[in-house]
């Protein structure tokens, strides 16, 4: 298929996810905002599950790449920004909600792809720490990242709290230098 198909078809299906939630999700409604038959879809995605899997990681509305800025710190400060402009800002908090959210209630939904990916991207930043010297290599980077992105999602998503400019500064000092 080709980039430029795919990539309608994968906005076509965050869009719909955003605007219906998991449940209004349909195949024929992606084919007919994508302008292509619904068996085209079914013919590289088996189900609207894998349709959606797929979209939360290549779609180009949720790229991602790893914060570089010469320091740990930075890197981490950039990274809670990233995730907190990516659950408060449409379209990508729209999606993010509605999409994530619907893995609690429908396993078929395997959201681990998606954070599969964004921590392999993620590792990055910690690596790079290590080589540094800014980090130990026993530390689990996962740990970080979990600790950091749950506080933003626990804020915005689950509190309804607005997040305060300030709070990647102070999320990565409380993470990095203790309480």
């Amino acid at each position: 298929m080709a980039p430029r198909k795919q990539q309608e078809i994968f906005d076509a299906t965050l869009r719909l996810v955003a605007e219906k939630g998991y449940d209004g999700l349909t195949v024929e409604g992606v084919a007919e905002r994508s302008g292509v038959n619904k068996t085209t879809i079914y013919r590289w995605w088996p189900s609207k599950a894998a349709l959606l899997g797929a979209a939360l990681v290549e779609a180009d509305v949720l790229g991602f790449e790893p914060p570089d800025t010469g320091s740990l710190r930075g890197d981490l400060v950039a990274l809670v920004e990233g995730i907190k402009r990516l659950l408060t800002e449409p379209p990508g908090s729209d999606i993010a909600v509605a999409a994530l959210g619907a893995a609690v209630r429908h396993p078929e939904l395997d959201a681990r792809r998606f954070f599969a990916d964004r921590f392999a991207r993620e590792r990055e930043i910690f690596e790079r720490a290590v080589r540094r010297g800014e980090l130990k290599q026993s530390v689990d980077p996962m740990l970080i990242v979990d600790l950091l992105a749950g506080a933003v999602w626990m804020r915005t998503v689950f509190r309804g709290l607005r997040m305060t400019d300030d709070f990647p500064v102070e999320a990565v000092a409380a993470l990095l230098d203790g309480i």
